[in-house]
């Protein structure tokens, strides 16, 4: 699905194939992140899981002709307040060179669209405080703060 303003952008899933691409742009997300820090290692690991398994999630891509430019990761649950499907957003990442061309909505978007069509209550995704240009993207596609706190414990 390509705009007029840029005939070689399209959007996909991703695929096998783009493993490399994609363990890269999750590198560049990480690297920004407050609690998290790259490894290549298990992130090729974690996307080849997803990537194997429709039931886990999916990730959406922006192309730009075979170049992998932007990523998202759609990762399914169950939300009993719901009562059904929900899921969680995750690494919502554009290449640096390409932001502010409207690539992040158009992803997101599509990845809501798609979402809503299987059947997902709720999407739920978590961003760091400082992030404003993020969080006016997010607020923009009628995403609001929670008025809950997430908490980790870290099991491995």
């Amino acid at each position: 699905m390509a705009r007029e303003w840029e005939p070689s952008v399209t959007l996909d899933v991703a695929r096998h194939e783009d493993l490399p691409q994609l363990t890269e742009l999750l590198g560049l997300l990480l690297a920004q992140e407050v609690d998290f820090a790259p490894d290549p290692e298990r992130q090729r690991r974690a996307l080849g899981e997803i990537l194997s398994d429709a039931s886990i999630g999916r990730i959406y891509v922006v192309r730009e002709t075979v170049n992998v430019i932007a990523m998202a990761s759609l990762l399914y649950t169950v939300s009993t307040a719901e009562g059904g499907r929900a899921a969680w957003l995750e690494d919502v990442v554009v290449r640096p060179d390409r932001r502010r061309r409207g690539i992040g909505r158009l992803l997101l978007e599509h990845l809501a669209s798609r979402a809503h069509a299987e059947g997902v209550l709720r999407l739920t995704l978590l961003t760091d405080p400082g992030n404003e240009r993020a969080h006016a993207l997010y607020e923009g596609l009628g995403f609001r703060f929670s008025a809950m706190r997430p908490m980790r414990l870290k099991l491995g």
